[in-house]
């Protein structure tokens, strides 16, 4: 008697994530767009997910939406506010009308967050100074770390009032929670600093204080580092059990692994060229005459290659049986087609779309449709200014009414 393995899935088939159904298992990563404005949709936003939806994917993905003030890395980003709701629920319905799911990438800064923007202090673990700031991050004490984890839950619930259809909880990056896992930031001596259990008490509580308050009613993805790429930091013989005490709590439909640190090491996720002048031509002062005389040493450049994080992620794979998104370097049928024999479920595309929105519709026609996306990394400073691919437009996606009360929606 002899057993056969089932063949893997085909990634443009229709899917399910949780209690959601996609066309297919292509999700557009999670980018910084830019194009909020005083924390409210606008016109250019709704575009600019419209546009990946019409190109062919099966999910979009908004980013970030904080779930705190205090926990933007832009003074212009969307928080769970209720004049951000009514924009929020014309930019699903839009999605939705082209026959794409949308999810909201969900999650606080913490010491990657923008204190001067904000008006507030950033917080961390422990006491840091992010050179990218020039200011102290506060340490959040025991009041402040029940209010961020009643704050996630809540913006959960928020998304399912605008009609959102998954949500992504950013765990990675050095953000305010992978910052805790984080021994090389994480200098506690409290019941959420020392050992991998103590340090990964936050995310398992929040991600419960999500569960709870949302149920089944909507999907719940983890993004979740890998590794941080910096020395002393968050490493991979900690992300495995962290992703098997996620799996036995029961509070997440998937995982979507993720590597390097915003605060510390931000090129180790993207891999390719390294944009340094660019970087500096839109920073401020100081910062941009920083950037320009020690940048490489923050900047740095790695190699490209297809599907990068994939020995990592396999290891995560072998550990869970959790459904999961394959990340980074999945630009073509081979890579989506690798990915699902790798027994990874959905893949996420970032650069490669922003490039090309409509490459699921193209690769759906022709197998064989390369990307276009060259990893320049160019892409990376216009964050600041709407995010998009210089090859394709040298100019800003903002509207003429960016700033105006007539460019926003809802």
């Amino acid at each position: 008697m002899t057993s056969t393995t089932p063949a893997p899935p085909d990634p443009l088939a229709p899917a399910r994530l949780g209690p959601v159904r996609l066309r297919n298992r292509v999700v557009k990563a999670a980018t910084y767009e830019g194009l909020s404005h005083h924390g409210r949709v606008t016109r250019d936003l709704v575009d600019f997910h419209v546009g990946y939806a019409k190109g062919g994917v099966g999910m979009t993905t908004v980013a970030y939406c904080a779930v705190a003030k205090e926990g933007r890395t832009d003074r212009h980003q969307i928080y769970w506010t209720d004049e951000a709701l009514p924009g929020l629920r014309v930019l699903t319905d839009a999605v939705h009308a082209e026959g794409a799911a949308i999810s909201a990438q969900i999650g606080h800064a913490g010491p990657v967050a923008a204190p001067k923007g904000n008006g507030l202090p950033a917080l961390a673990p422990s006491r840091y100074f992010p050179q990218a700031t020039l200011s102290f991050a506060r340490e959040i004490d025991h009041a402040g770390i029940e209010r961020v984890k009643r704050a996630h839950a809540e913006a959960a619930r928020r998304a399912i009032e605008c009609g959102f259809d998954a949500i992504e909880v950013h765990l990675g990056h050095n953000y305010l929670i992978s910052s805790f896992l984080s021994p090389k930031l994480n200098r506690r001596t409290d019941e959420y600093g020392g050992s991998l259990e103590n340090r990964a008490r936050l995310a398992r509580d929040t991600m419960r204080a999500v569960r709870d308050a949302v149920g089944d009613r909507i999907a719940v993805i983890v993004k979740m580092n890998m590794d941080d790429g910096v020395p002393g930091g968050f490493w991979l013989d900690e992300a495995i059990p962290v992703t098997q005490w996620l799996e036995a709590d029961g509070t997440c439909d998937a995982l979507e692994m993720t590597a390097g640190s915003s605060l510390l090491n931000p090129m180790y996720l993207f891999k390719g060229d390294a944009p340094v002048r660019e970087f500096a031509a839109v920073l401020p002062q100081p910062l941009r005459l920083g950037v320009r005389a020690v940048g490489k040493r923050f900047i740095r450049e790695y190699p490209y290659r297809d599907a990068f994080l994939l020995e990592d992620a396999r290891q995560i794979r072998a550990a869970v049986k959790l459904p999961m998104v394959l990340l980074g370097g999945i630009t073509d049928r081979a890579s989506m087609e690798l990915a699902m024999r790798e027994g990874f479920q959905y893949v996420a595309m970032g650069r490669a779309l922003l490039r090309e929105p409509d490459l699921v519709n193209r690769i759906a026609a022709d197998s064989r449709t390369p990307s276009l996306c060259i990893h320049c990394n160019k892409c990376m400073p216009t964050n600041f200014t709407g995010t998009r691919c210089v090859l394709v437009d040298r100019t800003t996606p903002r509207g003429a009414d960016w700033g105006r009360p007539g460019g926003y929606v809802g």
